[in-house]
């Protein structure tokens, strides 16, 4: 297909993906940490399903909701990843019309069931810490099922209408996308009517995800360190407070870049074009990096059955002979 900009047509075939505009000749240069990342990801979020699986300690509702974040983090970085790299490897840039809208619908939707995994672990913790005793009769395998189902069935419905309204669109400018992936606004953008519709939903549901979701986190924490600081001990305050670190440089690694790169699309018209890209992709990349390496470093438990998983068993001490 050609890459004119004055071809007209309503609904394209293809849409052509740049990779990073202006970086097109360090493409090879930058797919090695992004393979890295990749790779990475796949192996901690496999591995972290895989203890949790065997290691009946851990069937535990936190350790539930992790393997949901692990599940979570293996489809957003396989939904883009594989792509980026048949761009920088192969220059294979076309992307079907509706494998695109597809790609689109399934970033904003598991980026935002992650946000609401998030919610789901901070509500988890705030139970364990402040009402300890009454831990195991709120959070029963049927409520946590319950927090899941409504976690995923609120991102899968609020994200439907982005494809739709964006397949409604008349594309009669270009079909070249001048991202990496198929982004929201940078698709809709390539419309030639008017998209207020589109943007302004965008905007309706990243404050419903990211700023409710931020809140709840907030006032969760707010009553987990209120209860912290009550603890007797400089010790127990510690302790306690470890069992919430991990979640929190979580929450930092995703939520930080995620609001960076949402602020800079729309409000930073002066940051260069490249550099908007590089931060999409590391919002989506990094996390379901990081995520399997801070609760297996960070998590006594997890860091054990780690150890056990690849320390072979110690053979049985013989017992002495009696000397005769």
């Amino acid at each position: 297909m050609s890459d004119s900009n004055t071809t007209d047509y309503t609904n394209p075939s293809t849409f052509i993906l740049l990779g990073i505009p202006g970086l097109e000749a360090a493409h090879v240069w930058i797919s090695i940490p992004f393979c890295t990342m990749y790779i990475i990801a796949i192996l901690g979020n496999f591995t972290i399903l895989f203890i949790v699986k065997i290691e009946p300690s851990l069937h535990e509702p936190m350790y539930y909701f992790l393997c949901m974040l692990a599940v979570t983090d293996l489809v957003l970085s396989t939904s883009i990843l594989p792509k980026i790299l048949a761009i920088f490897w192969l220059n294979s840039k076309e992307i079907n019309f509706s494998a695109c809208l597809t790609q689109m619908y399934f970033i904003h939707c598991f980026t935002a069931v992650e946000s609401g995994i998030f919610v789901a672990m901070a509500f988890d913790r705030y139970v364990a810490i402040c009402d300890p005793l009454r831990y195991s009769s709120t959070l029963t395998n049927c409520v946590i099922a319950k927090l899941s189902i409504v976690v995923v069935l609120r991102g899968a419905i609020l994200i439907v209408p982005k494809p739709f309204l964006a397949r409604q669109l008349p594309y009669c400018r270009t079909n070249i996308i001048a991202h990496s992936y198929c982004e929201h606004m940078a698709v809709v953008k390539l419309a030639c009517a008017d998209i207020r519709i589109s943007s302004y939903y965008g905007l309706f549901v990243a404050f419903n995800v990211a700023s409710l979701d931020l809140f709840f986190i907030t006032m969760s924490y707010i009553q987990i360190l209120r209860a912290i600081f009550r603890l007797p001990t400089k010790d127990a305050r510690l302790k306690t407070f470890r069992t919430c670190s991990s979640h929190l440089c979580v929450i930092s690694a995703s939520y930080i870049p995620s609001l960076f790169s949402f602020l800079t699309h729309r409000f930073g018209h002066n940051v260069a074009l490249y550099f908007h890209v590089l931060m999409a992709n590391v919002y989506l990349l990094v996390p379901p990096m990081l995520n399997p390496i801070i609760y297996g470093v960070s998590t006594k438990q997890i860091r054990n059955s780690l150890l056990r998983l690849f320390t072979p068993p110690l053979p049985p001490r013989q017992k002495d002979k009696p000397q005769h």
